[in-house]
């Protein structure tokens, strides 16, 4: 008897999940996973997180939290004792006035970023995107129902996004601008004086401005700087802050959100019907890394520097690469636009593509990141491991 073959399930996708695509950076680390399950030795360029342990101290509250059996639901938007946390944090570093019914805790940065665009961001809105941008903006806001309108910033001026710049892409749908600094990719910063003139520009125009600043307590160009210091415009704007990168907590999934309490209210609701809370036992850590002692984040940022210096040396190094220097986040992002139309590589993804699967070193793309010339190199890792990443990129390239 001939068996029966079902014919795979015709199954209708909804037009929003169908407008956005998987995260660039996440590929890379499941391409490279899958390697490593062969026994390939993969130097990995292409994760965004700290190489650090979280400190001790956090890790010792999370304990305390199950051993005092904290694993209960909290409300929402996080525990009074965390958001308190998260204000006075702010605060002290930052000199802003925000209250408890102004900050939402949520699982991770990218989930606060996710709920603020949800709740901001309609049909047909525009959304004012500086290049090169963190992979997930665009496709968030395309979920939204959003539509992006590309800032394209120069690479010899440092990327640099000015007021003058955004005013130009400004028109009646433009409902949002989203900043990044320091920026992932690039490690752009902008000055608190350029920060300062979008926010008041985008008050001026009845603009909502969502600043990114995951990466804000590494700054290697000057004082940390926040657009929440910005008090009178402080109802038109959402700060994004996470301590995946600050205290080395990527795993742990916790993340927050500043903004106008309408708008913080809103967003619960959202995550409401989400996640709910975020992890009950976390928060008591993040309430540790908030409170409790800061020169670990201090040194983690000293130690950046030095591998940041060592990396763009390296890179530079390597005929046909040129690399501007970042001046925060822990990310490079080399110009490999000379090696294009070599070897039969046309693109950046191309490039990073046999990269990984031929010299065995992970790193992302730039088409990921709005740019087509440029791949990401994540330098949050020791000096040893640089260096035999950057001796394999050199082999690589020079046989190109």
């Amino acid at each position: 008897m001939t068996p029966v073959t079902e014919a795979p399930l015709a199954v209708k996708l909804t037009e929003r999940i169908n407008r956005i695509e998987p995260s660039a950076t996440m590929a890379v680390v499941a391409e490279a996973d899958k390697l490593r399950q062969q026994g390939i030795d993969v130097v990995d360029f292409g994760a965004g997180e700290p190489h650090f342990s979280t400190p001790q101290h956090i890790k010792d509250a999370a304990i305390a939290a199950i051993q005092a059996n904290f694993s209960k639901y909290t409300a929402v938007g996080g525990t009074a004792e965390l958001r308190d946390a998260i204000v006075r944090r702010h605060a002290a570093d930052f000199g802003s006035d925000y209250r408890r019914e102004d900050s939402i805790a949520s699982v991770g940065g990218k989930h606060a970023l996710f709920n603020a665009i949800q709740v901001l961001v309609d049909h047909g809105d525009e959304v004012i995107l500086p290049v090169p941008y963190w992979v997930s903006f665009k496709d968030i806001v395309r979920y939204a129902g959003g539509n992006c309108v590309l800032l394209e910033t120069d690479e010899q001026d440092g990327f640099r996004v000015t007021a003058e710049m955004i005013e130009r892409l400004v028109t009646p749908r433009t409902k949002l601008i989203i900043l990044n600094s320091p920026s992932n990719p690039s490690g752009a910063v902008m000055s608190p004086e350029d920060l300062a003139n979008v926010v008041r520009l985008a008050a001026q125009r009845g603009i909502w401005v969502i600043s990114d600043e995951c990466y804000v307590y590494l700054n290697y160009a000057g004082k940390n700087f926040s657009v929440g210091s910005l008090r009178e415009y402080r109802d038109r704007m959402v700060v994004v802050g996470s301590l995946s990168k600050t205290y080395a907590m990527t795993g742990w999934r916790l993340g927050y959100a500043l903004a106008p309490a309408q708008i913080v209210a809103a967003m619960q609701k959202l995550q409401s019907q989400s996640t709910s809370n975020p992890t009950s036992i976390i928060q008591k850590a993040a309430v540790a890394a908030l409170n409790g002692p800061q020169q670990c984040v201090e040194g983690m940022r000293l130690e950046y520097i030095q591998l940041r210096d060592h990396v763009v040396k390296g890179l530079r190094s390597i005929p046909g690469v040129k690399c501007t220097l970042p001046e925060g986040a822990f990310y490079a992002y080399p110009n490999i636009s000379a090696f294009l139309g070599r070897g039969g590589i046309k693109t950046a993804s191309d490039l990073a593509g046999n990269l990984l699967r031929q010299g065995h070193v992970a790193t992302v793309p730039g088409e990921g990141f709005g740019t087509k010339g440029h791949i990401r190199v994540s330098y949050a890792t020791s000096v040893a491991e640089l260096d035999r990443g950057l001796e394999r990129m050199r082999n690589f390239l020079s046989a190109l």
